[in-house]
């Protein structure tokens, strides 16, 4: 076998493992049936049904499929590095330009946004109902040693909330401390049941908020808890889906797109569960 026969021969079997990796990434959902197929990793979106609107109103035009892959942003992110997902929908500003920075991820694109609410029993032990910032609310939690649930799994939410105890300069730690490793409606949900506090995001709170008889908005309206949502995909040509999933994220940022941003939710709970890219503009890092 000549030296170019080998140099194809391997060539095309790096590219049929790759294709083998990425084909073997399961799917929590699939939205559209389409032959372009491409995979999405992101938490909430996927998880409150606004992907699901996105990828069926995508995959009539485009002729396309999303495989929805559960995970939070830290999770997403490495799922993209890894090149075992075509894109991710992400809220972790800071890892999202490392990623740039570093060359494995492009197109980010502002899309929308939501905020985070700190959310807790009525009777509010730690009284933060009456706090000034985030910080305070978190230090009076801390003084308090009241019932705090945190996701711990390095998720978009998980990241912020550890800034806001870095702000504090408050090292959380003890029982009244609980790290659930789970997503956002689960930690909510056990919160609930347990009468913690817990800084959940609005999108989540509008759809579960009938669902939690023990818990009430306590604090929001922090600036620092507005929560920016981008897209990051692999360059082209990396993954067999990188094509399709730069089609999306044109979709998605057009007009049409960020008209599904902004009004999904309104007829079923009289609110938007997000903001368009025009109103998160202001608060884009």
């Amino acid at each position: 076998m000549k030296r170019g026969q080998i140099y194809l021969l391997i060539i095309s079997m790096i590219c049929l493992f790759i294709s083998l990796s990425f084909a073997e990434e399961k799917c929590d959902d699939v939205f559209g049936n389409g032959r372009n197929r491409f995979s999405l990793a992101t938490g909430s979106p996927g998880e409150l049904g606004i992907l699901k609107v996105l990828g069926d109103t995508f995959g009539i035009e485009h002729d396309a499929s999303l495989c929805w892959v559960k995970a939070g942003s830290g999770d997403s992110l490495r799922l993209l590095k890894e090149m075992r997902v075509d894109m991710i929908m992400v809220h972790a500003p800071a890892a999202e330009k490392k990623a740039l920075a570093e060359g494995w991820a492009v197109l980010r694109r502002l899309i929308g946004s939501n905020e985070f609410y700190i959310v807790g029993p009525s009777d509010d032990p730690a009284r933060i109902s009456e706090a000034t910032s985030a910080v305070d609310a978190y230090k009076r939690i801390a003084t308090k040693k009241a019932t705090f649930f945190s996701r711990g799994d390095n998720s978009g939410t998980h990241k912020k909330e550890m800034d806001v105890w870095a702000k504090s300069e408050i090292i959380p730690h003890g029982q009244w401390y609980i790290a659930t490793k789970d997503f956002m409606t689960a930690t909510l949900k056990r919160a609930d049941t347990e009468k913690g506090y817990f800084m959940t995001d609005s999108s989540t709170w509008v759809v579960e908020r009938q669902h939690m008889p023990n818990l009430k908005i306590l604090y929001r309206g922090d600036k620092f808890l507005i929560n920016t949502y981008h897209t990051l995909a692999q360059p082209e040509g990396a993954t067999p889906g990188a094509s399709t999933a730069a089609r999306f994220i044109d979709f998605v940022t057009s007009e049409k797109g960020q008209k599904i941003m902004g009004n999904f939710g309104k007829d079923r709970y009289g609110e938007g569960l997000y903001n368009d890219a025009a109103y998160a503009k202001q608060y884009d890092e």
